[in-house]
Parts: C-alpha cells; structure tokens; sequence
C-alpha cells in the first residue's frame, strides 16, 4: 500500500472513534491528561483489531465479515442508550459536579464498537500481503490523535450545553452503530 493509502484508510477507521470520543468528552468533560488517556485506549484497540483481524486470516473471513456489524451496532446502541438514558433522567437544575462520569468499561465498549471494522480491515489486508505492522500503527496514531481532539471538542461543548450534548452524543453513537449495520447489510452505500 501506498502511504497516501494508508493515510486514507487511517483516517477512515478512526472517523468513528472521533465521533464516539466528542460525545464521551461531552459526559465526562475530560481534562487535558484525562483526553490524552481515552486518546490512548481508543488508539491502542484501534491498533490492535487490525492486528487481530489479519491474524485470523483468509480463514475466518467470512465469520467476521458476517458479525463485525452486529457487534459494532449492538456495543454502539448499548453505549447510546445509556447516555440517553442518563441525559433524559437529569435534572436540568443539577449542578456541573453532579455530572455522571463513565467509566473505564464504557470507554473501553465503545473504543472496540468503533473499532470492529478495522479487523474486517484487518482480514482483507492479509489478503494483499500488506505490512500489517505500519498500517495499524498507523491507524494507532490516528485514533489517538483523532479522539483525543474530540475528547476535548466534547468537553467545550459539554461545557455550553451540558444534558442536550450528552443526549446528542447517545443519538450519535446509535445513529453510527445503524450505519455500520445498513452499510454491512447492503441497504446503504457511504
């Protein structure tokens, strides 16, 4: 692969990573080191689903083809629904202190959500002979850059609009769970 290639492709698996991270920043209105460390587990599940992707090989192919968008929704609307869940239980009135903060389980949920496609991603470049070693470092970095920012992005706005950009965020991760199940279903073309 090219490094205009794999620039690409690092900046397509890590576009739902970014999305899910803006949301997460919104909830948890995270500090500098605090973005840096969700950067660091959505990069590093990010580099290791390739990896394991294109371990499983020409194999198991077809069994990851066939679920990875099961699981990506399913994780994804799981996360969603808790964020909606909390945003639309919240008292508006509630003091900034009093903000749910996820935890570590749910960081880690949704980093695989948004990183399912990238065994996929995985699988197929074990069918080119590509250097899996500079593609998911690559991908790595990206996702770490990437969700960092909007960890961070998330937090200003969380800041402003408090309740409604939780809300938001939880419709959001819904919303990328369905896209990735109707992109693998065939029902959509992105």
């Amino acid at each position: 692969m090219t490094p205009i290639s794999i620039a690409v492709l690092s900046l397509s698996m890590s576009a739902d990573a970014f999305a899910a991270a803006v949301g997460r920043g919104a909830v948890q209105r995270p500090t500098l080191p605090a973005a840096v460390r969700a950067g660091l587990v959505f990069g590093v599940i990010e580099t290791l689903t390739p990896l394991i992707g294109w371990a499983i090989g020409v194999a198991a192919a077809s069994l990851v083809e066939q679920i990875d968008h099961w699981i990506a929704f399913g994780l994804l609307a799981v996360v969603g629904g808790k964020m909606i869940w909390e945003a639309a239980r919240r008292d508006p009135d509630e003091a900034e202190a009093d903000l749910p903060r996820t935890g570590m389980l749910a960081l880690i949920a949704t980093a695989v959500g948004t990183s399912i496609d990238a065994a996929a991603v995985g699988v197929s470049l074990a069918f080119l002979g590509a250097n899996i070693l500079i593609i998911a470092a690559s991908i790595g970095l990206t996702t770490f850059l990437l969700a960092t920012i909007g960890m961070l992005i998330g937090r200003a706005a969380g800041a402003r609009l408090g309740s409604i950009v939780e809300l938001i965020g939880g419709v959001l991760l819904i919303g990328l769970g369905l896209k990735i199940l109707l992109e693998h279903l065939g029902y959509i073309a992105w």
